[in-house]
C-alpha cells in the first residue's frame, strides 16, 4: 500500500516550491504530524506485560484528523454514538451545496463561510419543519461538512442525516412526516437557504457575486432508509481525511494514480496527476484549526437527551445501546497477553525504563 506520509517526503521538496504560498498554518500542521506518525519523533509509550514483565517503546500516532492512518477508534466510537440516537422512523440524508461562483469566497474565508453554511443549512431545514404543512415542530439532524468532491476537487457542502419527524415539546407529541420516502419540497429549501446564506455572508462583510443568483442552489433530498447505513457512508472520512491509502494505486515517474467512484454509474474511474498536485488536491482540505465537521442539532443535540429520551418514549423505541469499541491491546510477543500502557514519552526526551521518570498511569 503506497502511503501518504511517504508520498510527502517524496515529493516534500516540488510540492513547497508550488504551493508553499497558498499553504495555511492548519495545513502545515497536518504535513508535520502525518510525517511524523507512529514514528518517536510523535512521541512513544511505554508498554507492558502483566503477565510476563516484558516491557516495550511503541510509536504514538499523531492524532490528526487530516491522516489517513489514524483515529480510526475515534470514527468508531461517533458512529456507535449516533447508531444509539437512531429512531424507529425513516431517515433522509440532505446535501446542501454552493454554486461554483462562491467556491473561490469559501476558500479565502474558510472559517467564516463554513460557519455560515452551518448556520443557513440548519435554519433552512428547521424554518420547513416547522412548518404546519410538513411536520409542524422541531426537528433533530446531524450535519457533516464536506470540502471535497470525489475527484478531491475544492467542493465545499454538508450532509445532514435527518429522521422524518418533529417533536412539539410542549404538547409532549411527536409528529411524523406524511409521507415515508418524502420529506421536504427542495425548491423550497434551496430558496430558504440560499436566502439565509446570503444573509449571514453579507453581514460579515463578504461580497456575495451576482453569478451566485444566476442558477437554483442545488439542494439534494433523498430517502435513506433506517438511518444507519448513511451514518456509516458519514463516518468513512470523517476523522482519516479525504482519501484512503488504499485508493492511492500508482506512484510511478513522479506521477500518483488514485481511483474515485462515479456517484451515478458506481462504477471505479483513475485520476493520474504530478506528486506535488496530488499532495496539494488532498491537503487543500484541511480545516481551519479547531473548527468542528459534525454537529448535531435539535433533539439529537448532546444537551437534548431529556427531549430525545421522550421521543423513544413516544415512540417506543428501544435504543440500540451499541457497546462503544474498546481500543485494540498491543499482544506480548512472548506470552501473547494484552499489554497495559504505563507511561509516555515526549518528543525529544530520553528514553527511560519502566521505573524511572516516566508520568506513570495508576
Amino acid at each position: 500500500m503506497i502511503r501518504l506520509s511517504d508520498l510527502l517526503l517524496q515529493y516534500k521538496q516540488p510540492f513547497e516550491q508550488a504551493y508553499a504560498h497558498r499553504l495555511l498554518p492548519s495545513q502545515r500542521q497536518a504535513i508535520n504530524a502525518i510525517l511524523a506518525c507512529r514514528t518517536p519523533d510523535a512521541g512513544e509509550m511505554i508498554v507492558q506485560c502483566p503477565d510476563c514483565g516484558r516491557f516495550e517503546w511503541r510509536p504514538k500516532s499523531c492524532g490528526n484528523r487530516n491522516c489517513p492512518g489514524c483515529q480510526n477508534h475515534e470514527t468508531s466510537v461517533w458512529l456507535n454514538r449516533q447508531q444509539n440516537k437512531l429512531l424507529p422512523v425513516p431517515y433522509f440524508l440532505v446535501t446542501f451545496t454552493v454554486p461554483a461562483s462562491l467556491r473561490k469566497l469559501a476558500w479565502r474565508h474558510q472559517r467564516v463561510f463554513f460557519s455560515c453554511l452551518f448556520d443557513a443549512s440548519a435554519y433552512a431545514l428547521r424554518a420547513l419543519a416547522g412548518n404546519e404543512k410538513f411536520l409542524g415542530g422541531t426537528p433533530g439532524m446531524t450535519g457533516v461538512l464536506h470540502t471535497n468532491s470525489r475527484q478531491l476537487d475544492f467542493h465545499p457542502h454538508i450532509h445532514y442525516i435527518v429522521p422524518a419527524g418533529a417533536i412539539d415539546p410542549e404538547k409532549r407529541l411527536w409528529k411524523r412526516s406524511k409521507d415515508h420516502k418524502y420529506l421536504f419540497p427542495q425548491h423550497a429549501l434551496s430558496s430558504v437557504f440560499r436566502a439565509k446564506l446570503v444573509m449571514l455572508l453579507r453581514s460579515h462583510d463578504l461580497v456575495v457575486s451576482e453569478a451566485a443568483f444566476s442558477k437554483d442552489w442545488i439542494i439534494d433530498c433523498e430517502y435513506a432508509g433506517s438511518g444507519a447505513p448513511a451514518l456509516k457512508y458519514l463516518a468513512r472520512y470523517l476523522y482519516r481525511g479525504v482519501i484512503a491509502e488504499k485508493r492511492i494505486i500508482s506512484n510511478k515517474n513522479g506521477l500518483v494514480t488514485f481511483v474515485w467512484r462515479e456517484s451515478k454509474t458506481k462504477k471505479l474511474q483513475r485520476k493520474t496527476m504530478p506528486g506535488a498536485q496530488f499532495l496539494w488536491q488532498v491537503l487543500q482540505h484541511t480545516l481551519p484549526g479547531g473548527f468542528r465537521r459534525v454537529r448535531d442539532y435539535g433533539f439529537l443535540h448532546g444537551n437534548s437527551r431529556r427531549l430525545l429520551t421522550l421521543i423513544q418514549l413516544l415512540l417506543r423505541a428501544r435504543p440500540a445501546q451499541v457497546k462503544l469499541p474498546e481500543r485494540p491491546a498491543f499482544k506480548c510477543p512472548d506470552c501473547g497477553s494484552a499489554m497495559a500502557m504505563k507511561g509516555f514519552r515526549s518528543p525529544g526526551s530520553s528514553r527511560s525504563p519502566p521505573a524511572a521518570s516516566l508520568h506513570l498511569h495508576n
